[in-house]
């Protein structure tokens, strides 16, 4: 299979929140996400944590069997810094307990090549 490679410098955005975080009423990872694909983010990643604590020291693992566990959430977005900066106001609004890192990442993307119709590769 024929592909395209792409290379160059983007900003990696982490956001690390809890599982049961909510945001007018849904799961605050699925309305970030929501907001990425309105705000038309190339694409996104969401981690669930087996374990791990915050700013509470209080750590929360899967090992423990209870109803209501609030593992860590990491949501990953590559994209252009500048897509970031615009997307940060708007989490600033949404995330209540949580934290956005970002960093400098060099990226080597693959895709498949897309062929024409009727075109040879």
């Amino acid at each position: 299979m024929e592909h395209q490679r792409f290379e160059g410098d983007r900003t990696l955005m982490r956001v690390h929140i809890g599982e049961s975080e909510r945001w007018q009423g849904c799961l605050l990872y699925q309305a970030i996400i929501d907001l990425f694909v309105k705000e038309g983010v190339y694409g996104a990643t969401v981690l669930r944590g087996v374990g791990g604590y915050g700013s509470s020291s209080r750590y929360h693992t899967d090992k423990v069997l209870r109803l209501s566990q609030d593992l860590p959430i990491i949501i990953e977005v590559v994209e252009y810094s500048e897509r970031v900066e615009k997307l940060l106001p708007k989490l600033d609004e949404m995330v209540e307990a949580g934290m956005v890192t970002l960093e400098k990442a060099h990226v080597i993307l693959y895709r498949p090549k897309k062929s024409l119709k009727g075109q040879p590769r």
